[in-house]
């Protein structure tokens, strides 16, 4: 007699090759399968629906409904692949994740640590939020579906439940075959009502409640009686099974597995929210000495002037950096807080400090008046507070305050302040008041990056025009030109000159100044070659500066790209991240690191949080990209390719990822198409050659691909550094003649 997979196997042999069962619900088998296309060629996880549900089932409003699930694209919902009906096999196909779910960890440890159970909780609000927004309710969150790739959770069968209930000929009376599982499910799903996004919220609620104390809610040998309990019985409380749970968060839970959905959260953000505010474990494994300086508010009446509140705070967040002892944290996540009603213990469980310093800043001809507060996140009680009037008639004046803060802060927190107070009252970097509010509106613009960079570079410059000596400044000119040139805006020798002169000049005027070793780190790298300087200088960075999140990400990805130290690499890049969590972009270069390692799963987890952190940002889906189409999800990889394209006004490097995807698809036309606009483009604009030798790899001609590398090698093209190990350049590393290009680099063996 034919067993189910043998059954299956044979239905699907022409697409899939069924290797075995990998998992078994109440409504579907689990099979692992390989996808037998040559472009794809991946493993995949087959959900085949029970025999006796598919018989109650209208194949064609199934498959129809099922569709709304592969429109749900979000990095915690485990994508779509395909669907259909093979000699009565209802069945559905996604990735295989190799991460595991969340049921067999259960099974392996019952209780969940505090942290990371609010953690997985908020990947699923996540999915749930978004999934929600799109009129999906999910019906079936359990342990089960929710899967585990790297750290990251994913939730599975999005819009099946939906499916078979809008394709049911009859109501489904067999509780084997419910829509849902019984001890996850509402009140309102158990009494047959129509639910909404609040039914997956108390679902979720029943999940996070079993990662804390290891069991459901309601039990019972039967599944009429575990109903029975969901619609009768009071939640039983976490605190009595695991003390060592915050009443706090436990009360959070209960709301969330309330009986009437009115009394739960209205939304899944709220819930996950609520969990991260209270989720307190980890204070008492706080140090005392780590801190956050939250964006001090502009009081005066012209906006303009938020530059100079916005630089204020950055500089206060440097001084206290040089303190010894204590953590600050980067200015990106500091900044995320900006205008918001703060709670203090969402700003520590976010930023993992315990103090937190506001302020607020006001301006009226000379006059300057700065207010400032020190908190202590656990409980909000107000450590310090000042103001300070002063005549401001030069930039003295305004470090002094800084300093003052900065050393009242580090009293009160009973930390050392070493060498910073002299050096900063000693040498400031200028005494001209015009050219330091120029600055700050450099580093504001140039924080922005964009157009930004370019008025960032004349701030910078009409900064140096007033104080020529002031070494901060050059080392910003030399930023702006550096990136100009990195991100294509202008060709390297017509930018680089400048900024070379730049760089010399800060590190005469200043040889202590991070942000100038790191600039030059980043040009002897990225277009110099000169891997032994561009590292050394970046060290140098590090030691002067630990907290310096630039010098972190750009060594690290020297270290992964060119010199192959993927350890050390992945070790900086994650301090980064930990320095700056809630910046989008030390996610996004994590993931490249990780890329250059070979660690894709890793990698496409990175960059997907960083398009969670930076949805408005463009390289992380073009970095998700590359990815995808690498790992054969190329659909996948051309959406998020799209996406970029369209919000880059069809950015050249994200036309010659698309193109690459198109061939990996055999859409030869899609692939001309758009080497021939990228070259018309490029008679009338710079586009680097080294994009375009990517999109004629593309389009199949080799030869004219290596000829546009030489190009690029002459133009001393920022691209290049990425020839070795980035999968963007697979078409081209695939051929010989890479290694003369490598060669004319000096890249090492």
């Amino acid at each position: 007699m034919t067993t189910l997979r043998e059954g299956l196997a044979e239905a699907l042999a022409d697409r899939y090759r069924v290797e075995g069962e990998i998992g078994r619900g109440g409504m579907a088998t689990v099979y692992l399968a390989h996808d037998l296309r040559p472009e794809l060629q991946r493993r995949v996880a087959i959900k085949v629906l029970h025999p006796e549900l598919s018989s109650a089932l209208t194949e064609e409003r199934f498959l129809l409904e099922i569709k709304v699930a592969a429109n749900l694209v979000h990095p915690h919902i485990l994508p779509l692949h395909d669907s259909g009906n093979r000699e009565h096999f209802l069945y559905y196909v996604m990735p295989y994740v190799e991460g595991g779910t969340l049921r067999t960890r259960l099974n392996r440890e019952g209780q969940l640590p505090i942290e990371e159970a609010v953690r997985i909780a908020c990947d699923v609000a996540a999915a749930l939020e978004f999934a929600h927004a799109a009129g999906v309710v999910h019906r079936d969150i359990k342990p089960d579906n929710i899967l585990f790739s790297g750290d990251k959770a994913i939730v599975a069968d999005f819009g099946i439940a939906r499916a078979v209930r809008a394709a049911s000929a009859e109501p489904l009376t067999d509780p084997q075959a419910q829509i849902g599982t019984p001890a996850y499910m509402s009140p309102e799903q158990v009494s047959g009502e129509n639910v909404d996004g609040r039914s997956d919220i108390y679902s979720l609620g029943c999940v996070v409640y079993e990662m804390l104390t290891g069991s459901v809610p309601f039990d019972g040998f039967t599944a009429q009686a575990i109903l029975a309990r969901v619609l009768a019985d009071p939640v039983p409380s976490i605190r009595t099974v695991r003390p060592t749970v915050p009443a706090s968060l436990e009360r959070v839970v209960l709301k969330a597995l309330a009986k009437s959905p009115a009394d739960r959260f209205a939304t899944a953000r709220e819930f996950a929210e609520a969990l991260r505010t209270h989720a307190e474990p980890f204070w008492d494994d706080l140090s005392k000495e780590s801190i956050a300086v939250l964006p001090f508010d502009n009081m005066s009446s012209d906006p303009e002037t938020d530059y100079f509140s916005d630089g204020l705070t950055e500089e206060i967040i440097n001084v206290l950096g040089h303190v010894s002892g204590l953590h600050v944290a980067a200015r990106t996540s500091s900044f995320a807080f900006r205008g918001k009603g703060v709670d203090l213990r969402d700003v520590g469980a976010k930023l993992k400090v315990a103090t937190v310093v506001r302020g607020s800043v006001q301006r009226a001809g000379h006059h300057l008046r700065v207010t400032v507060d020190l908190s202590n996140v656990a409980d909000g009680f107000l450590l310090w507070s000042e103001r300070y009037d002063r005549e401001v008639r030069d930039a003295t004046d305004v470090f002094a305050i800084q300093d003052d803060i900065a050393k009242s802060v580090a009293a009160r927190l009973q930390l050392t302040f070493g060498g910073v107070e002299r050096s900063l009252l000693n040498t400031p970097p200028t005494n001209n008041l015009d050219a330091y509010n120029l600055y700050l509106k450099g580093r504001y613009y140039w924080a922005q990056r964009g157009v930004g960079l370019e008025k960032a570079l004349e701030c910078f410059g009409h900064a140096l025009q007033l104080d020529p000596n002031y070494a901060s400044a050059h080392a910003g000119l030399a930023d702006c030109c550096v990136l100009l040139a990195e991100y294509g805006v202008v060709p390297p020798t017509a930018i680089l000159p400048k900024a070379r002169a730049a760089i010399q000049r800060a590190l005469e005027l200043a040889p202590d100044l991070a942000e100038a070793h790191c600039v030059s780190g980043e040009l002897a790298l990225v277009f110099d070659w000169d891997w032994a300087r561009g590292a050394r200088d970046l060290y140098r960075a590090i030691e002067l500066s630990p907290g310096y999140i630039t010098a972190r990400f750009r060594l690290a990805l020297y270290l992964s790209l060119v010199a192959g130290q993927f350890t050390e690499a992945v070790a900086h890049a994650r301090r980064a991240i930990e320095l700056d969590p809630l910046a989008p972009l030390p996610n996004m270069q994590l993931g490249v690191v990780l890329m250059g390692a070979g660690r894709y799963d890793e990698a496409i987890t990175a960059a997907q949080r960083a398009i969670e952190l930076g949805p408005a940002m463009l390289v992380p889906y073009l970095t998700l990209g590359v990815l995808y189409n690498h790992v054969g999800r190329t659909k996948e990889a051309i959406e998020c390719l799209n996406t970029a394209a369209r919000a880059s006004g069809r950015h050249p490097t994200t036309l010659t990822a698309l193109a690459t995807c198109y061939r990996s698809l055999g859409e030869t036309a899609k692939v001309q198409a758009i080497y021939e606009e990228l070259s018309a483009r490029a008679k009338g604009e710079y586009i680097q050659k080294s994009t375009l030798a990517v999109a004629a790899a593309a389009a199949g001609l080799g030869d004219e691909a290596f000829r546009l590398l030489d190009q690029a090698c002459d133009d001393r093209d920022s691209i290049l550094i990425y020839a070795k190990r980035h999968p963007g350049f697979s078409l081209l590393q695939a051929d010989p003649r890479i290694t003369h290009i490598l060669r004319r680099m000096a890249f090492p063996d």
